[in-house]
Formats: C-alpha cells, structure tokens, sequence
C-alpha cells in the first residue's frame, strides 16, 4: 500500500505544542497592554474588546458552520484576531462598527481563503483598514484618562490630538514626555499607547518561544535610524523617541508583523520584512496624508512574503553554488533552443 506524508496547514512546529497553546500565549502577551488601555481609557476599552472578540468567535463558528466545515474556535485564533483588532481602534468607536470590522476580518480575510493557515494578509490589520471606510469614527481620539463611558449615547466627545498628529506638522507633540508616551498616558487607539506593556507581552512571547525578535528589533530599528538621520523637528534623539513610543509601532511590530502565516519563514526574508516595515511606515507618516503608517506598511509586506521566501531560501541539501548555476545555464539554453526551434 502507498504511503504518503501528509503535512497540515501552516503554523509548522517542531514541538509538543499546538496551534492552541500559542495563541493561549498570545492571549497572555496582550493582557498588560488591555490592562493598560482600561487604566488609560476606561473600562469602555474592556468592553469593546470583548465585543470585538466575542463576534470574531460567533462570526467563524457561523461560518464554519454554514459551510459544514469542522469546527475551528477551539485554536483561539478568532480570540487573537479579535483582540488586536479591538487594540487598534479608538476607544469612542460605534460596537456596531466593531462587528462589521470582525466579519470583514474572520470572514473575507481568513475563513474564505481556508481558515488559519492560509489568509495571505492580516485579518485584523484588514479589518481596520475596512473600517476606515467610516474615517470619522476612525479618527476621534480622546485625551487619556478621559475614562470614556461604556455606552456613549448622544454624550459629546471631548477629542484630542495624538502623539502622530503633532509629528505630522513637524512638532513634537505638546505636553507630552517621552516617558509618558512609554507608559501609554497619552491618547490613540486603546491597546496600542503603552510601549512598556507591549514590550513586556513581546519579553514574554520570545521567552516563551513563540516568535522570534528578528522582525520586531528589525522593524523597530529601522523606524528609529531613520527618524534619527531625517528629524522633522529640532531634535534628533527627542524626535526619534516620539517616533518609537507613538503610534501602534510596538503593537504591530510585535504582534502583527510577527503572524506565523503572513510572515517569512527564512531568517533572510525575515530581516528584509523587518526593515521593509519599517521603511514603508516612515515613509507613509512623512509623506503620507494619513499620519500613521504602520498597518498600511505592514499589509503592503504581508503581499510581498511569497517573493521573500522564494528569493531567501537557501541552497537544498547537497546542491552546491557550482551545480545551481550549472542548472541556470543549461535552462537557458534550453529556453533559447526553443526559441530557435520556434523561428
């Protein structure tokens, strides 16, 4: 009888964990920055995360239902997907809004191209950039420690700028210390101020072996060399610290940029990912009519992954340099023998 080797979707490991145990540690990872979004925004931040998550969780098991596929929930993946989402939104955003976001993401991104696996770009950053259809709401940020209440009715927003809608003129952002941009007391959207509880879930995760800090250390150094050798403000090392803590650099740096499948898998392709990233969000905050650029940079390089993985990869096995070249040359005298033949 024929044997066959049977290799399941993509995450791959080699050890006795599973896709389940993984996001449980991504779970655990984004806890501080929740933490820090309630203390910052109010216990409204909880509340649209765990709507966010909950529909993620009902729009896969529905999907999958309807289309009598096994169920899937159980992996935590529409948890995960949930969560960020929610973290890259304003905190005042309509829960209806939230919904559609999570449909747009579980839906069209990840379940239609298969499920967990095989989407080829990041559910939740897609689900944000669909939302952006009501730019309005995406765009109405409340100063910190405002403590939004739950249900917002016909209450007026107070809004504020951010940290980015200062740097976009070319100013460092008012009344704002580098410290308190570290620590999240500033406004934005409510997982992704606080650098110190990003970086703590990103610690814990590269502890835990779940990712590696090639793309993170790549994405974030790239983004500080460059606001370093191309300030937009007075001061070199103040502008590149604003550049560092504000914005959702951290949070997608370490929690998106990082997905096992929209990611490379050879460590070459990870560093080219890494800086890509990172140029591309400079260059859409300096030039771009948005001021944030680090979920559009980080789909842009999410299309790009088939190409870096097959230019990264290294030689086969027992394949020297001389041999693949010799394979080289004699594919392109083949192709020009065709030619020939064909005049």
């Amino acid at each position: 009888m024929e044997q066959r080797l049977k290799v399941s979707s993509s995450p791959h490991i080699r050890a006795p964990r599973g896709t389940r145990s993984l996001m449980l540690d991504v779970i655990i990872a984004l806890i501080p920055s929740l933490i820090a979004g309630i203390i910052v925004f109010g216990w409204r931040a909880l509340t649209v995360t765990v709507v966010s998550v909950v529909f993620s969780v009902f729009f896969e098991w529905g999907y999958r239902k309807m289309m009598k596929k096994s169920c899937s929930v159980g992996d935590l993946s529409a948890v995960i997907t949930g969560m960020l989402l929610a973290f890259c939104l304003p905190v005042t955003v309509p829960y209806w809004m939230v919904v559609v976001g999570d449909l747009f993401a579980v839906v069209l991104v990840k379940q239609l191209f298969g499920g967990i696996g095989k989407n080829f770009m990041n559910p939740a950053l897609a689900g944000r950039a669909f939302m952006f259809s009501w730019a309005a709401a995406m765009s109405t940020w409340v100063p910190a420690m405002s403590k939004s209440p739950i249900f917002l009715g016909g209450v007026d927003v107070v809004t504020s700028a951010t940290p980015l809608t200062y740097m976009a003129n070319g100013m460092l952002p008012e009344g704002m210390s580098t410290l308190q941009m570290f620590l999240g007391n500033v406004g934005g959207c409510l997982g992704e101020t606080s650098a110190l509880a990003l970086l703590i879930g990103g610690i814990y995760l590269c502890i835990r072996k779940v990712i590696s800090p090639r793309i993170p250390l790549c994405y974030i150094i790239t983004v500080a060399v460059l606001t370093f050798i191309f300030p937009l403000g007075n001061n070199r090392f103040d502008w590149m610290l604003a550049s560092m803590f504000s914005g959702g650099l951290f949070l997608g740096a370490i929690f998106m940029a990082t997905d096992y499948v929209t990611s490379p898998v050879t460590a070459r392709g990870q560093l080219i990912y890494g800086i890509g990233c990172g140029l591309l969000t400079v260059f859409i905050r300096y030039f771009g009519s948005y001021v944030e650029g680090v979920s559009y940079s980080i789909l842009l390089m999410n299309i790009c992954v088939w190409f870096l993985d097959k230019t990264s990869m290294g030689i086969r096995f027992g394949v020297s340099r001389e041999d693949k070249k010799r394979a080289k040359e004699a594919a392109k005298a083949a192709k020009k023998a065709q030619k020939e033949a064909a005049v």
